[in-house]
């Protein structure tokens, strides 16, 4: 076993988790391997870890992504102890838990009840607020068509998923995972049993890599990496615009708003940031993310936040980016470990604009089924490819 090789394709904050995890002690004694990470490009100007507003929640609908999340706000709050490198001065993620807040009108009002009852019964830190509670605790917020709020009180906020990124990735290094420079562009397919395998990594320089075990970390572009084992990921990438603004009223206690038109928005240093998701028939594959939905801010964002807080009648708009969520259009779950048509392909894939929040517990995860054969700190086969192939979406209420 000591000449296993794992490759990992793609070095974001996913793949980044699964090589920390994976060069662990824990994990070495389980299974000694050999980790490569294979990014093509180390300034990661175009990764969703540095282009997403980084977030964490606990107000999902179903167990497995509560239980996620609850794994994940663990690791981001002893990120100074968790990630350290010795010698090296403690990470700092700025974990700021400002909340959640979930705004419903009345035809949600009874969703959003449901909810907070699962999220209750989970152990979440969360409370439902009447339109009155709701001025009460934010004088600046306008109530009119909301029945009710729901408020993650703990365990939900907000901080650098850059600076997480990095963390991630200086621990792996530091233990010993190897990261080449490299575009991954194909895979030798081999026969180690019953069933197809991947023998070696095809390189755009022309070169390979051996590998036991590959992992499909490869955010937007993962079905690119499924599609070399001839297996169709129904996950695509798609354009989020993120707008920086400012206000010239201070919002006290702002957490991060969901309003039920679908924009969210939160602090961000001194202003704020905000975004939306297009519909459906604007709502294209692989867009130019050098073409942010400006447009959108004009007719749409502005006026909607202007509504809900008058103060943003006034607010200012410093910029505008865009980055990719890998969307999983099956259910707009992740997908996670291995594929019955190839024996050593194991997936982390699909997460739909919750990767960053998830990378810890998915890391934990596939560091555990390549090192043990199986999960042992939390059981992600509800992600697993079953059931997909079985037609068996998981229907998340909580998606934005």
């Amino acid at each position: 076993m000591s000449d296993d090789h794992v490759v990992i394709i793609g070095g974001g904050a996913v793949g980044s988790s699964i090589a920390r995890y994976l060069t662990r002690p824990a994990s070495q004694a389980a299974r000694p391997c050999r980790v490569t990470v294979l990014e093509r490009d180390f300034s990661y100007a175009r990764a969703s870890s540095a282009l997403s507003a980084s977030s964490i929640r606990q107000q999902f609908s179903t167990a497995i992504n509560m239980a996620i999340s609850a794994y994940g706000i663990g690791v981001l709050r002893d990120a100074a102890r968790e990630l350290a490198v010795p010698g090296e001065p403690p990470p700092q993620i700025g974990l700021h838990e400002g909340g959640y807040l979930y705004l419903a009108t009345p035809a949600g009002e009874g969703v959003l009840r449901d909810n907070h009852a699962r999220q209750r019964a989970s152990g979440a830190d969360v409370a439902l607020l009447s339109p009155a509670e709701l001025q009460a605790r934010f004088p600046w917020l306008a109530t009119e068509g909301i029945a009710l709020g729901s408020l993650g009180l703990s365990g939900e906020g907000w901080f650098d998923g850059y600076s997480l990124l990095q963390a991630f990735r200086a621990q792996a290094r530091a233990q010993g995972a190897r990261y080449v420079p490299a575009e991954a562009v194909g895979f030798e397919m081999a026969s180690r049993g019953s069933r197809p395998s991947i023998g070696r990594v095809q390189l755009s320089n022309g070169e390979h890599v051996d590998a036991s075990v590959v992992v499909n970390a490869a955010g937007p572009w993962a079905r690119h990496v499924a599609a070399w084992a001839g297996i169709a990921l129904p996950v695509v990438a798609r354009r989020r615009t993120v707008f920086h603004v400012s206000c010239p009223v201070p919002l006290p206690r702002c957490p991060l708003l969901i309003d039920p038109s679908g924009i969210w928005l939160r602090p961000e240093g001194a202003g704020f940031i905000t975004g939306f998701a297009p519909p459906p028939d604007q709502d294209g594959d692989d867009l130019p993310l050098d073409e942010p939905d400006h447009a959108a801010f004009e007719a749409f964002v502005w006026p909607t936040l202007a509504a809900r807080i008058p103060a943003f009648e006034a607010l200012r708009l410093h910029r505008a980016w865009a980055g990719y969520y890998e969307m999983n259009g099956f259910d707009h779950n992740a997908i996670v470990g291995p594929h019955p048509a190839c024996d050593n392909l194991i997936f982390a894939n699909g997460f739909s604009g919750h990767g960053l929040q998830q990378s810890p517990a998915v890391g934990c995860g596939v560091a555990e089924w390549i090192a043990h054969g199986g999960y042992r700190t939390l059981d992600l086969s509800p992600l697993g490819w079953a059931r997909v192939l079985e037609n068996r979406p998981l229907q998340e209420q909580c998606v934005i």
